[in-house]
């Protein structure tokens, strides 16, 4: 996996440029401004781009906002952001054009290696990984109109679960019933938010999405 990475703390970029190179993926650029992101998509055309919320020069949302316009040149590239800090406004952005393929996870609650190499490869392949803590706050306000209303609160628990990037056997585990249960409550999702079986769409990706983007 080729991988553009956008950080500006020297000595964070260097390190996970080392840790991923050391779990076999290929870092083609290491960049700290979000011009630089962009020349840098363009010019190596990578698997993926892991990128921060706040880069130079203002370090407010320089990061997310390169993020939303890379996804706007190149529909369904995958993105992660890897921040400190929720930005809700651009964290919707980025999530509305439903292509799959992107991810934010929290620099402060990533203690795993294997689970965060899981996770790059996750969303490079299209699908979705979703810190706990970024999905509740982006779930402010929902509508009672939106489709998501009909979803029981159990069959919320599952989304939110398959959000984080959950296989159903792990939220099976995490929700103390079997798999079984869990498909149900998956085909009971896709029921209620109308996703049809298309050769070319995920509808689990699409669930999930929608999930993401109601408010």
């Amino acid at each position: 996996m080729r991988v553009v990475l956008a950080e500006d703390v020297y000595l964070l970029r260097e390190g996970l440029t080392h840790l991923l190179r050391a779990h076999g993926i290929d870092i083609v650029a290491a960049v700290d401004t979000g011009d630089e992101l962009l020349d840098a998509l363009a010019g190596h055309r990578p698997d993926l781009a892991i990128v921060d919320v706040r880069l130079p020069p203002g370090y407010t949302d320089e990061g997310v906002r390169a993020a939303v316009e890379a996804r706007k040149r190149h529909p369904g590239f995958p993105v992660l952001v890897l921040s400190q800090y929720v930005e809700q406004i651009y964290a919707r952005e980025l999530l509305a054009d439903g292509a799959g393929g992107v991810g934010y996870l929290l620099k402060d609650r990533v203690f795993d290696t294997g689970h965060f190499v899981d996770a790059l490869r996750r969303v490079a392949a299209g699908g979705t990984a979703m810190d706990p803590e970024v999905i509740s706050k982006l779930l402010g306000g929902t509508s009672p109109q939106h489709p998501l209303a009909l979803l029981t609160p159990r069959e919320r628990d599952v989304l939110q679960l398959m959000a984080q990037g959950r296989s159903n056997a792990a939220i099976a585990g995490q929700l103390f019933v079997s798999e079984g249960t869990v498909g149900k409550h998956i085909a009971a999702i896709f029921t209620k938010l109308d996703i049809e079986a298309t050769t070319d769409t995920n509808r689990r990706v699409l669930a999930v999405l929608a999930y993401l983007n109601q408010g």
